[in-house]
């Protein structure tokens, strides 16, 4: 078929990939403008438009694509049987939403309709699910509430962070999306409404969503922290300054005192939460100084039991 393919990070890059291997004409790859990045803010190109060059695919990068007259006409001039949009960070308009006959066709990385929105890997990961997925649907104005075509579910691991559950739905994404693809071609896939009363939200991350507080329990802030990799990850504040947990681990005892209270028991670093919940900070970084060991942490900054975080 002839496709359009509208996707811009890491995650799209394998969906791209097998569709291309499937025999697909993909005439135009539409994707993020190039931004610049790192310490020199040198300009980076999207994965997408990478391997979209690599395969002498026609890229465009516009900002913006809603009331974008010469963009229009491009599309309309490829005419796409279907358009596939895998993370692409735009909402679609509805010239576009109108223009293939198969219509325009999302890979989103949740069981719909739970963790619509921007985030669903990470949410599912911070909210402790140990079963998430991935779901094709044709996408339609709302919020990720289109009609669903083919779904499939995907373990997630009790220590595994969102970084390893995006990389393993990509790899599982694409082949749902060929597959998908290979309904619509044959007329055979029918798609379902979701059900909209058991939809949740995936909002976008914060900076603050990220700042640990110590009246959750012990397995939800390691949850979150897992959820939170590789940003906003989990942080907090000690002495005033911000304090960042690289690493935690969650105790099976019990540790008595305010939640948010240190507790320095040789060359470890505990900390009381929730119903007297203790979790570990393996490695952590104080503001304006290098990643270390909770080790190298207490022989560098003389903690003491009985001090608080987050104060």
């Amino acid at each position: 078929m002839k496709v359009v393919f509208c996707g811009t990070p890491e995650f799209a890059v394998p969906t791209l990939q097998a569709v291309i291997a499937a025999g697909h004409q993909v005439a135009l790859v539409v994707t993020q403008p190039d931004r610049a990045a790192g310490r020199g803010m040198e300009m980076h190109a999207p994965p997408v438009k990478r391997v979209a060059v690599e395969h002498g695919i026609p890229v465009v990068q516009p900002e913006k694509i809603r009331n974008n007259a010469e963009f229009r006409a491009q599309m309309e001039a490829i005419a796409p049987q279907v358009i596939l949009v895998v993370a692409y960070g735009r909402i679609i308009p509805q010239w576009m939403l109108d223009l293939p006959p198969l219509g325009n066709i999302n890979l989103h990385g949740s069981l719909l309709p739970r963790y619509r929105g921007a985030a669903p890997i990470q949410w599912a990961v911070a909210n402790g699910e140990t079963v998430t997925g991935v779901t094709t649907m044709r996408i339609d104005a709302g919020l990720d509430t289109g009609d669903m075509l083919l779904a499939r579910a995907v373990p997630i691991g009790s220590e595994e962070t969102a970084v390893g559950v995006y990389e393993a739905l990509a790899a599982v994404g694409a082949e749902l999306m060929v597959e998908t693809l290979r309904g619509l071609e044959a007329g055979t896939l029918f798609a379902q409404p979701q059900d909209n009363s058991l939809g949740t939200l995936a909002p976008i991350l914060t900076r603050d969503d990220g700042r640990m507080d110590f009246s959750r329990t012990a397995k939800v802030l390691y949850d979150r922290w897992r959820g939170f990799q590789p940003w906003p990850g989990a942080h907090t504040t000690l002495r005033g300054k911000k304090l960042i947990a690289h690493r935690l681990q969650v105790l099976p005892e019990t540790l008595a005192g305010e939640a948010g209270t240190l507790v320095v028991r040789g060359d470890s670093l505990l900390v009381v939460c929730a119903q007297q919940s203790a979790l570990q900070l393996v490695e952590v970084q104080m503001e304006g100084k290098k990643r270390m060991t909770a080790a190298e942490f207490l022989h560098g900054h003389q903690v003491k039991s009985g001090e608080r975080l987050g104060l």
